[in-house]
């Protein structure tokens, strides 16, 4: 690991985490998978492909919202707390002073049909925009220990359950994570002992 971490880029400070995470908020709306998986792999180079998705599905299972938890994950594992908060600041600070800004901004007109419209357009939007990036990282599969075929197969049970059987997706987590982390866990070891 020491010799992947020496080839690419890190955030050089503090200050660096702050900028950087505070450029990615004021990118997103509705959803930042995208802005972030092309900011911290394709520009930044931060992370590997690879990592990106490990992290942003340990970001996923852990309580609280995605991009807030990978920003804290990174944060730490470069400059410890100190990392975690410069980043965790760099992702709050702004967008939220925005966002009060707006709300007071469009009281008077935030049920009108063209602002919902617009409101429903953005979220179309952020939806293709997470398709895109899915897709974008389905090479990152080629090397997961369970293989592309596992992958896929837990892929779309999970989606069938959640989007067509419409089960809660607590119970889908409960459910298809341990079992995933279970084959995982077993194809590692057996990867490990060949």
């Amino acid at each position: 690991m020491p010799e992947v971490t020496a080839l690419r880029n890190a955030p050089a400070s503090n200050a660096d985490l702050f900028l950087s995470f505070n450029w990615l908020a004021l990118q997103g709306f509705g959803g930042v998978l995208a802005v972030v998986q092309r900011e911290l792999v394709e520009k930044k180079k931060w992370l590997t492909l690879e990592e990106f998705v490990e992290d942003w599905s340990v970001a996923q299972i852990l309580p609280g919202p995605n991009v807030i938890n990978l920003a804290i994950i990174i944060g730490g594992k470069h400059f410890g707390w100190r990392g975690a908060l410069s980043a965790l600041a760099g992702l709050l600070l702004v967008p939220t002073m925005l966002v009060l800004l707006i709300a007071s901004a469009i009281t008077g007109v935030a049920d009108t049909q063209a602002m919902q419209g617009a409101l429903r357009g953005m979220g179309a939007v952020s939806a293709g925009l997470i398709m895109a990036t899915g897709i974008k990282m389905l090479p990152a599969l080629k090397t997961n220990p369970m293989g592309f075929l596992t992958c896929s197969i837990l892929a779309i049970a999970t989606f069938l359950s959640v989007a067509i059987l419409r089960f809660p997706l607590s119970w889908v987590l409960l459910t298809l994570g341990p079992i995933a982390s279970i084959w995982a866990w077993r194809c590692i070891s057996t990867e490990e002992s060949a």
